[in-house]
């Protein structure tokens, strides 16, 4: 069984069309959505959901208002302003750290965990699929990410899958470690922007402190042919793989429109190029 992340250095690049259409050509794989604070895989692949299961992430301070005494010892102790003058706590400010329980002369406040968000294992026409949804003002994505990745390992070694694909956060933050780590390879998406160039850069750097093998797309190449050059001496120079390109296409904006992967709406063109990288991809592995 073997891991492959598809990642970005920024958000918009392309990254959840290409892990899709792995996923949609891989054949015996588990898919898996890590990009838990803007999942959108889900809208590609059409899942339906088999299990649902709480994420709890850390503590929320929670107030027995027949115990409280209104000193306001809370109020003034708490810096980010979590606890109004109605002495109500406000749960997407609180960050749980615990102070207002233990300045509280009448143990009026507790701390208790919190549910951060949800993820699931569903069903697909190409396989099984973990994803999840982070509650909106909640942290600890890196946690979730690492959840998500858990179950689709043991989903994965109970039918004896041959690849897990990972549609992996934009960055380099906390998601990004806990997305890439252990993975058999890295896809990196970009485009031949600045920006993208410079992301791109950042992201090889932490592949390459983790010691992960990876490789380079350039999504719609044919906008700026200069970038994609200079994106291609750089994969040479950086030891990474070019994979291969894209060219911009409304066929590929008409696919997502459409809630399908472009290796599915696609004329023959855009198909076979992300057939092409596929392969390569699998060639490396």
């Amino acid at each position: 069984m073997k891991q492959i992340v598809v990642i970005s250095g920024k958000g918009g690049t392309g990254k959840t069309i290409f892990s899709s259409s792995f996923a949609v050509l891989a054949g015996n794989c588990v898919a898996a959505d890590c990009d838990v604070d803007a999942a959108n895989m889900h809208l590609l692949l059409h899942p339906q959901i088999e299990e649902r299961h709480e994420f709890i992430a850390g503590q929320k301070a929670v107030l027995d208002k027949e115990q409280c005494i209104k000193c306001g010892k809370c109020i003034d102790g708490c810096r980010f302003d979590a606890i109004s003058g109605d002495y109500i706590i406000d749960a997407a400010a609180c960050e749980g750290c615990g102070l207002c329980q233990r300045i509280c002369p009448v143990k009026a406040i507790k701390m208790k965990p919190s549910t951060a968000g949800e993820w699931f294992v569903s069903k697909t026409n190409y396989g099984p699929f973990i994803h999840a949804r982070l509650g909106i003002a909640e942290d600890n994505s890196g946690k979730l990410v690492s959840k998500v990745r858990e179950a689709a390992k043991k989903k994965a070694e109970d039918i004896n899958a041959s690849y897990i694909i990972v549609d992996g956060p934009p960055g380099t933050g906390c998601p990004v470690m806990a997305a890439i780590t252990g993975v058999d390879f890295a896809v990196v998406v970009t485009e031949p922007t600045v920006s993208g160039i410079h992301d791109l850069k950042r992201v090889a750097e932490v592949l390459g402190h983790f010691k992960i093998k990876a490789g380079i797309i350039v999504n719609k190449n044919d906008i700026n042919n200069e970038k994609t050059s200079e994106i291609k001496n750089f994969a040479l120079k950086a030891g990474l793989i070019y994979l291969g390109d894209l060219i911009f296409s409304k066929e590929v904006s008409d696919a997502v429109i459409n809630c399908k992967t472009p290796v599915e709406y696609c004329g023959e063109e855009i198909k076979e190029k992300i057939k092409e990288i596929w392969k390569t991809v699998e060639g490396i592995l």
